[in-house]
């Protein structure tokens, strides 16, 4: 990247771009098991540790988004409940029984590992787990992290995933220096927008074959509220969070 902040953003822009070409062949192929969940009125189970639960938050119920999208997290995970803590939980491999328990993933589902190094003993821990459930698992990670990182759980989400999506962002994730300062990281902009390119191929597929898309509208727009409460009574048996 640049050391100049003017064109920190064209390098951005740039940076998407590039993750768009990179993954499109994967891409399709996530879209093609999500289709294939939505048919079997299934779930999409997504997770991450750290600053990757605000990826979780982008895919759980928010308007225009996937109803049938189950989020595996706790509290702790989240850096705004502890950041020194939440560093320590992420490395914490036995909180994946718990989580998976009360998951209850089932063969047949897609899994999102959100997660810029792929290291951590949780999100490998569950990535295992929901691999062992019969859940196909998409990992959302950096390929570069993944080289330079440290294997604290014995293997990274790369080599346990069906399909990884890689952001491409720098080891370390800051990805805008300047006389040996870092800053401008990179992986919540690049996994966001691989996320919802996922969506907007989704709805493509499923105008063309006549599938119907179970999406939020926004509560906040006339109706909202009502055609949300159909989706609320057919998911919240399956998403406890909902």
């Amino acid at each position: 990247m640049s050391p100049d902040a003017d064109a920190f953003g064209a390098e951005m822009r740039e940076h998407l771009a590039a993750a768009e070409q990179r993954n499109r062949g994967t891409l399709a192929t996530v879209v093609d098991r999500i289709v294939d969940v939505v048919r079997a009125d299934l779930r999409i189970h997504v997770t991450g540790t750290g600053h990757s639960t605000a990826l979780v938050l982008e895919a759980f119920y928010r308007a225009g988004g996937l109803a049938c999208v189950n989020p595996i997290t706790h509290p702790g995970l989240v850096p705004l409940n502890g950041g020194i803590a939440s560093t320590v939980m992420e490395r914490t491999a036995d909180l994946a029984d718990v989580l998976l328990a009360q998951a209850r993933p089932e063969p047949g589902e897609v899994a999102v590992i959100f997660s810029n190094s792929g290291a951590n003993p949780l999100p490998v821990a569950l990535g295992r787990g929901l691999r062992d459930a019969g859940v196909w698992l998409v990992a959302v990670s950096s390929r570069p992290h993944l080289e330079a990182a440290p294997a604290r759980a014995g293997a990274k989400l790369d080599e346990i995933a069906d399909a990884l999506l890689d952001t491409g962002v720098p080891a370390g994730d800051a990805a805008f220096e300047l006389n040996g300062t870092r800053t401008g990281p990179l992986s919540s902009l690049t996994s966001v927008f691989l996320w919802n390119l996922i969506i907007a191929h989704l709805a493509e597929r499923a105008q063309q074959e006549g599938i119907d898309l179970p999406l939020w509208t926004s509560a906040n727009v006339p109706g909202g509220d009502e055609r949300n409460a159909a989706l609320l009574a057919r998911y919240r048996p399956r998403i406890p969070l909902l």
